[in-house]
């Protein structure tokens, strides 16, 4: 889950800026300084783990400035068209067979994982590369959180901790191929009480968006609306 450095092409991620420092107009002196540095500091371990289960809980604070964080990088919906370009295309055709596999495991509609995968992976122009530049085939942004044993490709990104961009470096799943991706990705969902929501959704894009949203796979408010846009999209083209 990359939440904000890697979103589709047609439907971009919130653009990053320039990271703010809190002032005086904001709080009251060096003391709120160290202590809003703390809070930011807590919120950006807990994205940068993949804010699963095995990553720290955060306190109080912590919890309101993920949640304002999420609420300020609010986009536009973007004009989604209503047909795909023949490099989209391509990109689907080759993703078909596991991204079938994986909804038969979920109980979804082949087109929501489609979307997904596309979503992420900015319809596959963006994937998440190791230090060498080779394709870790992670289209989903799944993070390598501490209960994850196998490859990792580590790579800057942003996040936003309330409403400021936060650079960092997350470390990623990485797979031999896409057919593994695939099955991970699914088998991620199926073992992660916080995504039931999105489990045997059927055709129901909204459903599965809202699903997985609720369940913190982005912080992108918009996140779910723009997934069910785009996988919507994709069951009107098959449909």
């Amino acid at each position: 889950m990359r939440h904000a450095e890697f979103s589709t092409t047609a439907v971009p991620a919130t653009l990053p800026t320039a990271p703010t420092r809190p002032t005086t107009a904001i709080g009251g002196g060096s003391g709120f300084g160290r202590a809003f540095a703390d809070v930011q500091g807590e919120v950006a371990t807990f994205i940068q783990e993949g804010g699963g289960d095995t990553s720290p809980a955060l306190s109080p604070e912590g919890s309101i400035w993920h949640t304002r964080s999420a609420a300020s990088v609010l986009a536009a919906p973007e004009d989604e068209g209503g047909s795909t370009s023949s490099e989209q295309q391509a990109f689907l055709d080759s993703i078909a067979p596991w991204a079938k596999e994986a909804a038969d495991k979920l109980g979804v509609a082949p087109e929501l994982v489609q979307a997904h995968a596309a979503l992420e992976s900015g319809w596959g122009q963006r994937p998440i590369r190791d230090a060498i530049g080779a394709s870790s085939h992670n289209l989903f942004g799944i993070k390598a959180g501490a209960s994850w044993n196998g490859a990792v490709s580590e790579t800057a990104t942003t996040e936003y901790v309330g409403g400021a961009a936060v650079k960092t470096s997350a470390r990623f799943r990485a797979y031999p191929d896409g057919a593994s991706a695939f099955r991970d990705y699914a088998q991620m969902l199926l073992e992660n009480p916080r995504y039931r929501g999105a489990i045997g959704a059927g055709s129901d894009a909204n459903a599965f968006a809202q699903g997985l949203a609720k369940g913190g796979y982005a912080t992108d408010p918009a996140y779910a609306a723009k997934l069910s846009r785009l996988a919507g999209k994709l069951q009107g083209i098959n449909g």
